[in-house]
């Protein structure tokens, strides 16, 4: 999946229109123009498509853990240079205030089941000998679980 896939998932799961959606970069320190941002909105075959950087991606969840959670205090954490499914992944447990069971259930609810030493799995350290990595598929999973969680359980989504 591209950044841009998470992002535009992202936004519709939530039914965030364009003012949302620039606040939540603005919420990380991050102050993008309108036009960037419909860039990104594209499709790839589209001529004006701009790539999401992983950092502006990382900003973007960064900001929404701040709209959602609220700031912490003292200085904002640094968006990563580099991402991959298990930080993003992360990034939206934290942001959305999600256990264990949680993740387990909007996966299960995309048709995914998997045990939770195999979620635990995603969030451990690189080198760590039970770390695995989260495929795009699992991601893709996750996503269309937040979508049957979040969208369609609000009737003015």
């Amino acid at each position: 999946m591209t950044n841009n896939d998470i992002l535009r998932r992202i936004r519709f799961v939530f039914n965030y229109d364009d003012s949302t959606m620039l606040s939540i970069f603005a919420q990380a320190e991050l102050k993008v123009d309108i036009e960037k941002y419909h860039h990104w909105l594209r499709k790839e075959d589209d001529g004006k498509y701009v790539n999401l950087t992983d950092t502006q991606l990382a900003t973007f969840l960064n900001g929404l853990i701040n709209k959602n959670r609220g700031k912490r205090e003292g200085p904002q954490p640094k968006p990563e240079s580099r991402l991959n499914n298990n930080i993003i992944l992360r990034k939206l447990k934290i942001a959305l205030n999600l256990n264990d069971e949680d993740m387990l259930a909007i996966l299960a609810s995309a048709d995914l089941r998997i045990g939770k030493s195999e979620l635990s799995a995603f969030f451990r350290k690189v080198g760590h000998k039970h770390y695995r990595e989260c495929k795009d598929q699992v991601m893709r999973n996750f996503l269309q679980g937040m979508q049957i969680k979040y969208r369609e359980s609000n009737p003015y989504a």
